[in-house]
């Protein structure tokens, strides 16, 4: 017994990483039970009125409804908040729900937003939507420069949002600098980990107020969740977001905590297998002559490479490149493909491929799309854990098939 005393006791956060991913979120509960359960319930039985009655108004703790909490739950979002190294973190149905959160909880009527134009699509969307019929404004400025983030910022700026890496062009966006010039004129940093994950990026440790991540990439690793989170670092933002989702409805379920839970526990080494294999097919198509340009974290050529030095540890799995022949090209080699995946998604496994052009930003016209730096030969990559020379292998096979479809590209 004084064993399980200790172990509820532990401070997970004093715990290195790889150990954190293992115990973090883990409790001492009636069954003994080695792996946090799931517990499927909808609701939760009160001792009597006194005691639920003490559980609403929060003079005592303990769960009420699997909307507003539950064990499952609250296992996964300790994990990832202890990862953070933040204070509190809400489970969501979604990335968006994630998303959707942030801007409830930090949004009036007449505030103003500074967004990233290199952001996810649906984000964009969101914000141009949703929340301009409740009378938010919205600059989208290429946050990889914050000369331009300081220009936008106005008195009524509220919120910088920004996702570094961006998606998908991978550009970088300096955290230190951008929470400072937000935090000057009284606004909030929010900060899309998603890209590189808490294991080789930690925001909040920046001077970022707000993380967020979908946890349906990177933290579950295995394309079988949908689900997202936000992290905070103090109690009355705390409080002020868990109001928010409980309200809103966008909480996760905990048979999906449990399945990101239980992905927590290899995210170290994924991460680490990710950025090994990233590394090795970035220098392969660096020196492709098909290809005009890898946007990287982990190589040098990146525009942003010495500030990536500074703010992760890691270059992550997700590299952006330019195929010399264009739309065309772009279309050939994802047709060409046979170990990677064609798919929209990322952070799995397994490795996605697609084709930004004629795929995610295929609704936008042309000029839109070069706006946000999504030119008709950019490919994106998700990389695996597979065996590099296969994937290696795969990629040498497709670009063939691009240079006999389009004809060599001088180099």
């Amino acid at each position: 017994m004084k064993i399980n005393q200790r172990r509820s006791l532990m401070n997970y956060k004093e715990l290195t990483p790889q150990s954190m991913c293992i115990h973090a979120g883990a409790s001492v509960n009636e069954s003994r039970a080695v792996v946090q359960p799931i517990y499927q319930t909808s609701a939760f039985r009160f001792d009597s009125t006194g005691h639920g009655a003490a559980l609403f108004a929060g003079r005592q703790e303990g769960y009420i409804y699997t909307r507003m909490g539950n064990p499952t739950i609250r296992g996964m979002e300790d994990a990832v908040a202890a990862l953070e190294k933040g204070k509190f973190a809400l489970g969501c149905a979604s990335g968006m729900a994630a998303v959707n959160t942030v801007f409830a909880a930090e949004l009036s009527a007449g505030d103003h937003v500074v967004c990233s134009q290199v952001v996810y699509g649906p984000t964009l969307t969101l914000l141009n939507t949703v929340y301009k019929r409740f009378g938010i404004t919205i600059d989208f400025v290429n946050t990889s420069d914050t000369d331009q983030v300081i220009g936008a910022l106005k008195p009524k700026t509220r919120l910088v949002y920004i996702e570094t890496p961006g998606n998908p062009t991978i550009e970088l966006s300096d955290i230190k600098k951008i929470a400072a010039a937000a935090h000057e004129k009284g606004a909030v940093l929010a900060v899309d980990n998603t890209f590189l994950s808490p294991w080789f990026q930690n925001p909040l440790t920046l001077g970022a107020d707000i993380v967020l991540h979908s946890l349906t990439k990177f933290i579950n690793g295995h394309a079988d969740v949908i689900g997202g989170i936000v992290v905070v670092k103090d109690d009355d933002t705390y409080s002020r977001y868990r109001s928010v989702l409980n309200q809103t409805g966008g909480g996760i379920d905990p048979f999906n905590a449990f399945l990101v839970h239980r992905g927590i526990k290899t995210l170290g080494i994924r991460m680490e297998k990710h950025a090994e294999n990233g590394m090795a097919i970035a220098r392969f198509l660096e020196a492709h002559p098909q290809i005009a340009w890898v946007r990287y974290p982990g190589l040098k050529s990146h525009p942003q490479y010495d500030l990536g030095q500074t703010q992760h540890s890691g270059p992550g799995g997700v590299m952006a490149f330019e195929l010399k022949g264009g739309f065309e090209a772009g279309e050939t080699l994802l047709n060409s493909v046979k170990l990677c995946t064609l798919a929209v998604s990322l952070g799995g496994v397994e490795t996605l491929i697609q084709h930004p052009a004629s795929m995610t930003h295929a609704s936008l016209e042309k000029e839109q799309r070069l706006a946000a730096r999504v030119t008709d030969g950019l490919i994106r990559l998700s990389v695996g854990i597979e065996f590099h020379g296969d994937l290696i292998a795969d990629l040498t096979q497709a670009l063939e098939r691009v240079s006999e479809y389009i004809g060599a590209v001088p180099i």
